[in-house]
């Protein structure tokens, strides 16, 4: 069932990204991220007290929700302003190569921390479901970008996927004997009172704060934030909390499988002979990962 929750939140998170990446040529990183996060954590709450679960648990220790509260900060808070910042500056091909590295940094906290192990087929599928990401993503760098400006948005976008598997690896050991959407929830919320305090003090509050007013702009800000800050981590929670957190990342992964799909049928991007056969390596890897 883990697998299951994995690969639909790769399916989610991949529509997400292509109404984010229009979103983000209007929206600066933090504003956007802080909407998501605000229009995410509104939603949780409701679904919360609409399940009848109170959001302060007597089973729960202050550890864990501590615990979750810092997940929360470290993976959304500032993992998805990194990348939003690095998606700006360095587009949506480079993007993906290095998104990519995701999946081994989940993979190696994982073993450092947790402890977990994967088998040689999973390892196989792993390597399978990068090479068909690296393959899929070999795109010229954006016009008009300079060396310099591509060496710094990667370095942040690199850092994105870090802080995004430290957040995910260290919620770990608690999504294993709390509920799920309880968790989800905590996280965001504790995400939303750190950002915030940043929104409001911030000399660029008056930016920040006018994307929670309507406007154009959540034509695209507001679908993408219900898929991509709700929907899709509710199922990224899931997935990590019933299969090790190796194998969900490397099905996560694939999402950028589905980016390159949906972009060539919305956004008219060319789906080129490479990416197909990228598409079928990467699933093959999939299909290693989930029966090994």
């Amino acid at each position: 069932m883990g697998e299951l929750f994995a690969l639909t939140c790769a399916i989610i998170w991949a529509c997400a990204v292509i109404l984010l990446k229009r979103s983000g040529e209007t929206v600066s990183p933090f504003a956007l991220n802080f909407y998501r996060v605000s229009v995410s954590s509104t939603l949780l709450l409701v679904t919360l007290l609409f399940m009848g679960e109170p959001l302060l648990r007597a089973d729960v220790t202050l550890s864990d929700y501590l615990i979750l509260i810092l997940s929360g900060i470290i993976a959304i808070g500032i993992s998805d302003t990194l990348f939003h910042l690095s998606l700006n500056m360095i587009g949506a091909g480079i993007s993906a190569i290095v998104d990519c590295l995701y999946s081994p940094f989940t993979v190696g906290l994982a073993w450092l921390l947790l402890g977990e192990h994967l088998t040689a087929l999973q390892l196989l599928g792993m390597a399978l479901v990068m090479a068909g990401m690296l393959a899929a993503a070999g795109h010229a760098p954006p016009a008009g970008a300079s060396r310099r400006q591509i060496v710094i948005g990667a370095a942040w976008g690199v850092l994105a996927m870090f802080t995004l598997a430290l957040g995910i690896v260290i919620a770990k050991p608690v999504l294993e004997h709390t509920p799920v959407i309880w968790a989800t929830t905590v996280r965001q919320i504790g995400c939303l009172a750190a950002l915030l305090p940043i929104a409001v003090v911030s000399p660029k509050r008056r930016e920040h704060l006018a994307v929670i007013r309507p406007n154009r702009d959540w034509r695209f800000m507001l679908p993408g934030a219900i898929l991509g800050s709700y929907l899709s981590l509710i199922f990224w929670i899931a997935g990590m909390k019933y299969v090790e957190v190796g194998v969900a990342a490397i099905l996560n992964q694939s999402s950028t499988i589905y980016v390159l799909i949906l972009a060539a049928i919305f956004l008219r991007e060319p789906f080129t002979r490479r990416k197909a056969i990228a598409s079928l390596v990467a699933l093959a890897g999939i299909l290693l990962v989930t029966v090994g």
